[in-house]
């Protein structure tokens, strides 16, 4: 039996946004993550981010959500940041 991956109840527009607002922002960390020169680094911020998400899949809490994009936004800034470094 193949499980069903479909929401168990219908989300209100405001969720909707907001969940696409999360996997917008993990799409983003692992593109960022691609740009790390070695693959030990790509594969444990991979994981790193993996779990961070994860871990917070069943927040439900708006502010809390709203915080945790925001720090997440902070951090791959800081991981752009720091290959744009590497680079020079």
């Amino acid at each position: 039996m193949v499980a069903s991956r479909l929401l168990p109840a219908a989300l209100s527009l405001k969720q909707f946004l907001r969940r696409q607002q999360v996997l917008q922002l993990y799409r983003r960390i692992l593109r960022a993550i691609r740009e790390v020169p070695t693959e030990d680094d790509r594969h444990y911020l991979k994981q790193w981010a993996r779990e961070e998400f994860k871990r917070n899949k069943d927040a439900t809490e708006e502010d809390t959500i709203k915080m945790m994009i925001t720090h997440g936004n902070m951090q791959l800034q800081e991981l752009k940041k720091t290959l744009q470094l590497a680079k020079s």
